[in-house]
Order: structure tokens, then sequence, then C-alpha cells
């Protein structure tokens, strides 16, 4: 689902064949790819696979598409699904699909991929303790993040993954923990930071040191911080939602749902037993929703508008969704598209549309 995690698993498997990316294993994502003629193995974030789609509806010479990671069901995610069961049932019946997941109920999507097996793999993790620290301190949980990173710091061993709600709040908590002891490293972590940041931030920290990572929701699956051993969550995450009144779409911070605070969790436990610290109490715990919502059921479907139309899919109805995209949501957006120009009065894309689509921006940008 994330540039970031698309690199690191590419380098994870070259590793492990003794390569670098680029060979056996390679990866594509927006403004980066390391591929070469023996690729076997490509790693691509769900919104290139998305644009492959468009360009290759048969995705000549891919024998596989694994999904991973799918219980995040990015917007993205349930396209590029779509998608590939239509082309499936029209022009590959040959194409194998995996859909995969730490947290996800497999049964709904293995019904969708036409009773698919189920195969379930316990992998090895190691045991976590869970410590509800009680505090709330509203929106605003940055000090109580701070504390409980000076605490970990001086009461645990190991490094420490800290996950906050967004980029402001991870500068705050870099500056507030400037200086917190020696052999510290501080490294934020989030999606908008510039590559080498990022690489630099999942390294392992060099001998004698330990590092505080400041994360968002980027750490929280699909990436192994070498050295971690404590979690410390604000309870914090940052998602889009679709605001009709203005036709757009704004970032709102919301707690997380008791999956994604076990995803988190589950950062401390990956290479040996760890501990994890949650800004809120046990009670509260259980209140907090079970899943995140599929981003389909909130987000500006605007995009998703777009990308059907280019298909040729006018009736989305025929597509197999595990949520399909809610119809006045939808008709609204189809109407922005036709103002902008992108569709014409039968819904199909227009050639001013097919070439919005191309720059991977919202339509509204892409038009102008």
């Amino acid at each position: 689902p994330r540039r970031l995690a698309a690199r690191a698993a590419a380098g994870f498997m070259a590793r492990g064949l003794g390569e670098e990316p680029g060979g056996v294993v390679g990866y594509r994502v927006r403004l980066d790819s390391r591929v070469g003629p023996g690729t076997r193995v490509e790693v691509v974030t769900e919104g290139i696979l998305t644009r492959r789609w468009q360009g290759d509806p048969g995705l000549d010479g891919v024998g596989l598409v694994i999904f991973d990671e799918f219980h995040e069901r990015s917007i993205h995610a349930d396209l590029a699904l779509a998608l590939c069961l239509d082309a499936r049932a029209a022009l590959r019946p040959d194409l194998r699909v995996v859909v995969m997941s730490a947290t996800m109920e497999a049964e709904p999507v293995a019904r969708l991929l036409g009773d698919a097996a189920v195969v379930r793999a316990e992998g090895r993790c190691f045991p976590v303790e869970t410590r509800y620290l009680g505090r709330d301190g509203g929106r605003d949980r940055v000090p109580a993040v701070v504390e409980a990173a000076r605490r970990a710091l001086a009461e645990e061993r190991g490094s420490v993954l800290v996950f906050l709600p967004g980029a402001g709040e991870i500068r705050r908590a870099e500056a507030m923990l400037r200086g917190v002891g020696p052999n510290v490293a501080v490294a934020p972590l989030y999606g908008d930071l510039a590559r080498e940041a990022q690489d630099q931030a999942i390294k392992p920290a060099l001998p004698g040191w330990r590092k505080v990572v400041l994360a968002t929701s980027i750490a929280e699956t699909s990436l192994t911080i070498e050295g971690v051993r404590v979690v410390i969550d604000s309870g914090l995450s940052r998602a889009p939602r679709f605001d009709p009144r203005s036709g757009m779409t704004r970032l709102e911070t919301l707690p997380v749902s008791r999956a994604s605070a076990d995803q988190r969790r589950g950062r401390a436990g990956r290479v040996e037993p760890g501990v994890c610290w949650r800004l809120w109490s046990e009670g509260e715990h259980g209140l907090l929703p079970e899943r995140a919502e599929p981003e389909i059921l909130a987000a500006d479907l605007a995009p998703l508008a777009l990308e059907l139309a280019q298909w040729g899919a006018q009736d989305p109805g025929k597509l197999a969704w595990l949520d399909a995209p809610p119809a006045p949501a939808l008709s609204q957006a189809r109407d922005l598209l036709r103002r902008l120009g992108a569709l014409d009065d039968t819904g199909r894309a227009t050639e001013h549309g097919r070439r919005m689509a191309e720059l991977g921006l919202h339509p509204r940008l892409a038009h102008m």
C-alpha cells in the first residue's frame, strides 16, 4: 500500500537472493523504479497496479498478482482488486490471485474470489507486554507521548517506535526530544519525507546507539525496524474524509481501530520480546472500533469514478467489490467530472478525461 513498504519488501527479498533490487526482484513506485530484464517478482504500490491495468487490461507477462496488507482497505486496493477480477473473468482466466493480511477476516474475501482456499500461517511472533497508561489528553497527545518516550529510554532497553497521527505532531515531538540523551538518535518517518530520510529511519541504530523513531501509520505494517523493543502508541491516526458540502476531502484525526492498535503493538515483537505502551485505558480499548472503515465508504469518489469510466464500467455494480461505492457519493463524483469535461453525457471518459487520468492527480488538479 505504501512506497516505503514496497521498497523495503523488495530490498528484503533481493537480499535473500544475494542481490540488489532490479535483478530477480524489483520494485516500481511513483517516480522511482528498479526493474530489469530478469525481474520475476515486481513489488508495486496499489496505485501503480491500477495504472498497469488501465494500460494493459490483460496484464501481459504476469501470472500471479498478490495483494498484501489488504486489511487497510484503501480505495486503490479495492479498485485494483475489482479490475483484476473483471479482467480475469473476461481476458485472463489463467491469472492467479492471492489476497493476504495479518488481521483481516478471510471469509468475505474468499467468497469474493469465488470461494477461494484460505491458508492460515501462524508465523513466529515474540511476546509483547501491553501497558495501558490511561493518559488521554484530548487530541493533543504529543506531550504525553514525549514523556512516555523519555520514560521508555530510562526504564527499557532497545530502540523505541512512537506512533503519532501526522507530520506536524512528529515535528513537535522531534523538537521536544532533541538532546534527549547520549547516544540516542531521533528519526522522523512519514510519507512526504525524502526517500533518504525514510531509509535512514528504518535502518538499525549504530552500534552502541539507540533510536527513537517518530512515525505515522506508515510504520504500522510491512516494516520491521531492527532493534525496536518498545512501541508507544498515541492511539490516533489521520484519515481522509469526504465532505459533501464542500465537495472536497479533508484529513480527520481519528482514534485507531483495535486491529490497527494490534498491528502497531506487533512492531515490538518482530525480532525479540517487547513492550507496548498505549496512551489510553484498557476500558477505552474495548470501545474502539474493531476495524477501520474502508476508504471507499468515506472518501471522495471523483478519482474512482474517473478510473471506472476509463475502464469502461458505466455500472460499477457489475464489478466485484467487498464494499460497493456508495451511490450518492458516486453520483456527485460523476457530476463533478461532467462539469470538468472528463465524462460525456453517456458517462464515458472523454479524451480530456483520459489525459486527466494519466496524471495520477485528483481530477480537479488534473483538469487545471
